[in-house]
């Protein structure tokens, strides 16, 4: 796991690859390396962070050149032992034991058509000295990040996004839709950049740079296609046995010349995960978290420590507890920072404390059960836009008394949280909805009418195209099957703008890499060959992964309660935050430039101050993003504000 930059026919590539790769420190504190090689009548330059895990001798070091290839690479390659086994029986001979060359002779020997052979976590740039080209690639799943930046026939690309604003001097102009698409999820879609002339490579797909300034782009691998061929299997009675792909998942991401250890919540898939590893590594550690007895009262936060240890003492499990108790103050700017783009998730404080402290401890890799939830409907939005359709039925008169009654009801009082009217307000927001706009509704932060109000009005238009997108993806499968359409679409937009971005810059603000076996391409061709009546079985989401589970686990853990791997965010909002809310809406950038309304924030703050409604997400997330546009728009010379 590292961090990989560079320029190609950049004007003076040499020094913009050097600070976009010291930018990158933080994902590989092991090593560092530098190449460069005339292209045209330009050159290329490749830089590379290195965070050791396997083969931690000079053979791994990167950029690696050999016989007119040359590779820099991020990420873990699980299959790298049948793909180096294979190789060596074509008469390929290694110097060394890293999956790089493995990697670097695949690509030798099939080009292109090795990316769907690979089975791993990945983002890389490989340049041919003979022909002159550079060929950026990206995993299937969106698991590692590639940013890039072309201008003319230049090019500029790295791990982070931090490292090409580094690199631009301020002059990238912030993409206000990123921004619109970011209040509405609480982040930014993988299809989106908080920069305009900024871009992510797709995931599933490569970019070539010719040195004659042209450019192919190509894609080996869509979701979309995987979910149609796993419908078919399913017709056809084809079932996946889960346990036997998520044991052997498991096993294949335990690849490592250093200590593993992993994440425990205490809720299913990271007990799962935690088993299983445990199997194959006696006394492994585990790092839980708790919180403070006061933030989790106030919050109603279930138990998971109890549930963490009562799995770590059943498998023999060497178990850390971490309490976050965190000076959000001083966190918030730091994670803002690491986490490129305007991201509103708590849950990313929780990932770089547990990373931070595994580090400390020596630990360099970790398993998280990232995933699960996305492709096997394990979120309550799930089973309650499957209960909405039964809730439809419900004659309307009564279903508008209802809606009066639990509107009346106040979420908090001043001591304690009440989650079950919190989930009855949420429920009853999009219940009455059609499909794609309930399951819209059911986890995004606004309805059309209320992002419309917090915007400046110059936005309304950026707010219809936004809107349009996630009707656009929700729609493009092949799918007859309700539950299957919800998880194709966060497989697509929720798992790769959310949950893997925040792991992978929190984990390696850590330095620390942390691996995700359910989101392996074996583990999703399974999941989609999966029918969705047996993911949702009566009120029980991941029924099948479930089923799997209680071969090795207790049904206690199995079937407890899902827990939350947040923060207690009520808490933090009505105590540490308070006043940092109250000078944001009052004289923060995002309302003085515009971009927001103060009056519509004041609202949300005062109706939240009340108790009648939950908006300490909504809230948190416009601190994430006023501390994220500072850092954004100041000392560049450029006009951040919009027309009034």
């Amino acid at each position: 796991m590292c961090g990989i930059a560079g320029t190609y026919r950049w004007p003076d590539g040499k020094a913009v690859t050097d600070r976009l790769t010291d930018t990158l420190a933080h994902r590989g504190p092991d090593g560092a390396g530098r190449y460069s090689h005339p292209v045209g009548d330009g050159e290329v330059h490749l830089g590379h962070r290195r965070l050791a895990i396997i083969d931690l001798s000079e053979t791994g070091a990167q950029p690696m050149v050999s016989d007119g290839l040359v590779l820099t690479y991020n990420g873990e390659l699980y299959n790298a032992p049948e793909l180096r086994a294979e190789l060596a029986a074509a008469g390929v001979r290694f110097r060394g034991t890293s999956d790089t060359e493995v990697l670097l002779e695949a690509w030798r020997r099939w080009g292109t058509d090795c990316l769907p052979r690979l089975r791993g976590m990945f983002a890389f740039g490989v340049f041919d000295e003979r022909t002159g080209e550079l060929v950026l690639a990206r995993d299937q799943l969106g698991v590692k990040p590639l940013f890039l930046l072309r201008r003319g026939q230049g090019v500029v690309f790295a791990s982070e996004l931090k490292a090409l604003a580094a690199v631009t001097g301020g002059s990238l102009e912030v993409d206000h839709a990123a921004l619109v698409a970011s209040l509405l999820y609480y982040w930014v879609p993988d299809s989106r950049c908080a920069f305009r002339e900024a871009e992510k490579l797709p995931p599933g797909s490569w970019l070539r740079l010719r040195p004659d300034g042209q450019v192919e782009r190509g894609r080996y691998w869509d979701l979309r296609d995987v979910a149609a061929e796993g419908r078919e299997r399913a017709l056809s009675g084809d079932l996946p046995d889960i346990a036997a792909v998520v044991e052997e998942s498991t096993r294949a991401h335990l690849l490592s010349d250093v200590p593993v250890a992993t994440f425990l919540s205490g809720g299913l898939d990271s007990s799962y995960l935690t088993a299983l590893a445990a199997r194959d590594r006696p006394g492994i550690s585990a790092y839980t978290i708790g919180f403070r007895a006061e933030d989790a009262r106030f919050e109603a936060m279930p138990d998971d420590l109890r549930y963490a240890r009562q799995v770590a003492e059943r498998f023999g499990v060497d178990l850390k507890e971490i309490e976050i108790a965190p000076n959000v103050l001083d966190l918030l700017p730091e994670m803002t920072y690491h986490l490129d783009e305007p991201i509103g998730d708590p849950a990313a404080i929780n990932t770089f404390l547990i990373c931070s402290a595994a580090r400390e401890a020596g630990v360099k890799v970790m398993l998280s059960g990232m995933g699960a939830d996305e492709l096997f409907a394990g979120y309550r939005k799930h089973l309650a836009n499957l209960l909405a359709l039964r809730y439809q039925r419900v004659p309307r008169p009564l279903r508008r008394g209802l809606h009066a009654a639990v509107d009346r009801l106040p979420v908090a009082s001043a001591r304690r949280g009440y989650r079950s009217v919190r989930f009855a307000k949420r429920f009853l927001s999009f219940a009455d909805l059609p499909e794609e706009t309930a399951f819209r509704r059911s986890y995004t932060m606004y309805d059309r009418g209320e992002l419309l109000g917090l915007l400046n009005p110059d936005l309304a238009g950026t707010v219809e195209d936004v809107l349009t997108e996630h009707a656009d993806v929700y729609r493009d499968n092949a799918l007859d099957d309700f539950v299957n359409r919800m998880c194709l679409a966060d497989a697509r937009l929720f798992l790769p703008g959310l949950n893997l971005t925040y792991t992978d810059r929190s984990s390696m603000a850590a330095s620390t890499e942390v691996r995700v076996p359910y989101v392996d391409v074996e583990v999703v061709r399974a999941a989609f060959a999966v029918p969705g009546d047996r993911k949702i079985v009566g009120r029980q989401g991941k029924a099948v992964l479930k089923e799997a589970a209680t071969s090795v686990l207790p049904r206690e853990i199995v079937y407890r309660p899902k827990g939350l791997f947040s923060a207690p965010l009520r808490a933090w909002m009505s105590r540490d935050l308070a006043p940092l809310v109250r000078e944001v809406v009052e004289d923060g950038v995002l309302v003085s430039s515009g971009l927001l309304r103060r009056d519509a924030l004041k609202r949300l703050v005062a109706e939240d101050a009340a108790g009648q409604a939950d908006f300490s997400k909504h809230l948190w997330h416009v601190l994430t993003l006023e501390y994220w546009y500072r850092g954004a728009t100041s000392g560049s010379g450029q006009n951040a504000h919009l027309a009034a």
